[in-house]
């Protein structure tokens, strides 16, 4: 049956959605590990679509190339990137188990992650070996893997001698993020924290009155970003405490392993990590990520 390409958009969030979980199952069965639990069944399937719908629709508005595969009119396949600040991410890459290997993806990827236009191109990928053949050809190379690490949480404690303060959106917050930002990770993204501070708590890190740091915290957590590594153990004690007192039954954290002062926190703590986990991939190096940890889920930096 013919395949056809089509620029996607909001309508089409669902869709893409239920690609995505397809497509993630059926990784997780070939590389013997636990990608979504529960992912198979319906009602597990209408809860994750509600709690992603945000994420979902807030890619949908703010992607630079967004790409839909279909086949005799069904959705089959699609790929989605951002463009923060010259960086170009690509956030989703899937297509369907039936239709893999066929030359599908190779379409779908020259549309939305083109080499031109920028200074940086990034993709936090799976470990999916016909995947990260594409990515290597399309010129983006592993850097480092991402462990998603979680407990139970508990009060753990203050933040030292660290001041918090609770982020509001405007346009003062919005600076001090992007000043952070430029010098954790080389470009700033101003969108994707205007969507943060709607779906959970953003807090700002001072130390003497100097803002050193942010994070945020809620049913997921990320990204946090610090000036100083040594600060991490501070952070993440508040934000499991911060998490145990919202009444969330886990916390977590998509961790950089080169992030040596926040790993040692977590096994510390009893955190465990996954079996399942990501690549990091960018065209060149760029950014400080052991003063890093990603958004979760870790759909963009």
């Amino acid at each position: 049956m013919p395949i056809t390409y089509r620029p996607a958009g909001l309508a089409d969030s669902r869709a893409v959605f239920e690609i995505f979980q397809r497509s993630i199952l059926d990784l997780g069965q070939r590389l013997n590990v636990m990608a979504v639990t529960g992912g198979q069944d319906e009602a597990v399937l209408a809860g994750l679509w509600e709690e992603r719908r945000s994420l979902y629709e807030h890619l949908a508005r703010t992607a630079e190339h967004f790409w839909l595969a279909e086949a005799d009119g069904q959705p089959v396949g699609f790929a989605r990137s951002i463009r923060r600040d010259g960086v170009r991410e690509l956030t989703e890459f899937f297509v369907l188990p039936g239709q893999q290997s066929a030359g599908v993806g190779r379409e779908l990827l020259e549309r939305a992650f083109p080499a031109e236009g920028v200074r940086h191109r990034l993709i936090n990928a799976t470990t999916d070996q016909r995947a990260q053949a594409r990515y290597l050809k399309a010129g983006v190379y592993p850097r480092f893997p991402v462990y998603y690490f979680a407990r139970a949480p508990e009060a753990a404690g203050g933040p030292g001698d660290l001041e918090v303060e609770p982020l509001a959106a405007g346009a003062e917050a919005l600076a001090v993020l992007r000043a952070i930002d430029g010098a954790v990770l080389g470009h700033t993204r101003d969108a994707d924290h205007a969507w943060l501070l709607t779906d959970r708590a953003g807090f700002l890190y001072r130390r003497g009155g100097r803002p050193v740091g942010y994070g945020y915290v809620g049913f997921r957590s990320g990204p946090f970003a610090l000036l100083e590594t040594r600060d991490f153990p501070a952070v993440l004690t508040q934000a499991e405490t911060e998490a145990a007192r919202q009444g969330h039954e886990r916390f977590g954290v998509e961790v950089p392993m080169l992030n040596r002062a926040a790993v040692g926190h977590l096994l510390r703590r009893g955190f465990e990590f996954d079996a399942f986990f990501t690549l990091l991939m960018t065209d060149a190096p760029f950014g400080q990520f052991e003063n890093y940890l990603l958004t979760s889920p870790p759909f963009f930096l």
